[in-house]
């Protein structure tokens, strides 16, 4: 038994060797990560620089969107105009609706008017259901007003740097003939298939 046992320990620890022994040949520090390089040295580690784009506001080339209804990225300069509070938002000085045309920025959509978020009633001490459970207190509303869930641009909307810190292979697939530059989600696709009670 005793022969056995040795026999079974010395097998275990001479296939323990083997193995991270073939593993080292296969995995070395340089193709752990995206960097190429030994993860113990940060010598050779240079990330390229950063760069956002410079252009001024309306004269911005748009960029494609990322794929079908992705939030448009931002293509011009957000110096000064970042960080973006409830209070002080310059996006909506060229982007709300009425104004966008003339200052030739895209518009805010209209779903960034509606109210896609539970609303119970609050009385300041216990919360009331506005609709029943199976409609999960969701009522959608239209307002003339952004809704205050919105207010934060950059929360989906980003500035994009010049330069490709990685490869990027990927191929943006539309469904829509315009969606490079338009989202397909308006009008009756806002509510279509959705459980709810809609107020105007």
């Amino acid at each position: 038994m005793k022969q056995i046992s040795k026999i079974g320990l010395s097998l275990i620890a001479v296939t323990c060797i083997t193995v991270v022994g073939y593993a080292n040949k296969l995995v070395s520090d340089e193709t752990l990560g995206l960097r190429k390089t030994s993860v113990d040295s940060e010598e050779s580690v240079k990330p390229e620089v950063t760069k956002y784009k410079k252009a001024a506001a309306g004269t911005s080339k748009k960029i494609n969107r990322a794929f079908q209804d992705a939030p448009p990225m931002i293509p011009h300069d957000v110096e000064g105009m970042l960080p973006i509070t409830i209070d002080s938002n310059q996006c909506k000085d060229c982007h709300m609706p009425e104004v966008a045309s003339s200052m030739g920025a895209t518009p805010i959509p209209k779903s960034h008017f509606m109210n896609f978020r539970p609303m119970p009633k609050y009385d300041g001490e216990t919360f009331e259901k506005t609709t029943d459970d199976m409609k999960n207190e969701t009522s959608i509303k239209e307002q003339e007003v952004l809704v205050g869930a919105r207010f934060n641009c950059s929360q989906c909307h980003a500035p994009q740097s010049e330069g490709e810190l990685v490869k990027n292979n990927f191929k943006a697939v539309y469904t829509k003939k315009d969606g490079a530059k338009k989202s397909s989600w308006n009008g009756s696709k806002l509510t279509e298939g959705l459980d709810t009670l809609n107020q105007k």
